[in-house]
């Protein structure tokens, strides 16, 4: 009988230190019915911003209010008329939208509506105090040489980082996954700059300050993997971040295999004092409680 009481008594301390152990990483994989929705960003060292686009048919300015009350500091992916009423409400342009991912210098017939939308995005930032402005390689096409492509892609860059360098706005390269192809904007089967490593060298063949990397984790989990190792290996080219559940670029719940507080520890860890821009697409029916949910997980 002592023998028994004595092993239940262990099972029942044991259980009691596994609540105990779950509770402190729960907030690894938060699950969505677990979300505080009440949540405020309380700790405020990953300075968080959202991507519009993921919230359409949400209004910017209606997005922008959810922000500010939620924590954030910042909002990118909107119409360029729904900077100003951001930025009434406080909020930081993280980044401007230049020429899109598809038609990128990779490709020579695009090479002059490139830098006509990278010059223009350039003086947009400025005007309203962004430092960062988005940049892509483009897609492959028929009877592409790789080789000949980056080179393509660095004399384009070239050509507009002087005005950049001038104006104290950074261009920001961003990797894209191309093995999903169940959804447009969930991956991009085509994307010559499917290669985080690969992408890193073309910065590093750039050799400028104001040219740099938007390490979107999701994409890195699906191409490469090893997120936090390469944050630290490449923390010196990254000047952006965006997030997303992986698989299927939805909310950072436990739905997903990404351990987000892990990956931002590790971004704080790296001195980075930049923004961290939600790019998840809502699957709940409150797209809002989403973005608090994962405000609340990468709020470390």
């Amino acid at each position: 009988m002592e023998s028994k009481l004595s092993r239940r008594r262990l099972l029942q301390g044991i259980a009691g230190a596994a609540v105990v152990a779950s509770a402190g990483v729960a907030h690894a994989q938060l699950p969505r019915d677990a979300a505080d929705v009440t949540f405020k960003v309380k700790n405020g060292r990953i300075r968080q911003s959202v991507m519009g686009w993921c919230f359409n048919p949400m209004k910017a300015d209606v997005l922008a209010k959810h922000c500010k009350e939620i924590g954030l500091v910042a909002i990118e992916g909107i119409p360029r008329e729904a900077y100003k009423p951001a930025k009434e409400l406080g909020l930081e342009i993280s980044l401007v939208s230049s020429h899109g991912f598809a038609q990128g210098p990779c490709n020579p017939k695009f090479h002059a509506e490139v830098i006509t939308k990278l010059t223009d995005a350039i003086e947009v930032a400025e005007s309203v105090g962004a430092s960062r402005v988005i940049t892509f390689t483009g897609m492959r096409f028929d009877g592409m040489d790789d080789i000949q492509a980056a080179k393509d892609c660095i004399e384009v860059w070239k050509k507009v980082l002087p005005l950049a360098e001038k104006k104290g706005i950074t261009l920001c390269l961003e990797h894209l996954n191309t093995r999903d192809s169940s959804h447009p904007m969930k991956g991009h089967p085509g994307y010559f700059g499917d290669n985080v490593d690969f992408c890193v060298d073309l910065i590093r063949r750039v050799g400028s300050e104001h040219f740099k990397l938007l390490f979107d984790i999701y994409h890195v989990s699906i191409m490469n993997g090893d997120v936090i190792r390469r944050i630290r290996q490449y923390k010196d080219f990254i000047a952006h971040y965006h997030t997303a559940g992986n698989p299927g670029r939805g909310e950072l719940d436990e739905t997903q295999e990404i351990n987000y507080p892990a990956v931002m520890k590790a971004i704080l860890e790296t001195g980075y004092t930049g923004f961290v821009a939600q790019e998840f697409i809502p699957t709940w029916k409150d797209p809002i409680a989403a973005l608090r949910h994962s405000a609340q997980v990468c709020d470390v």
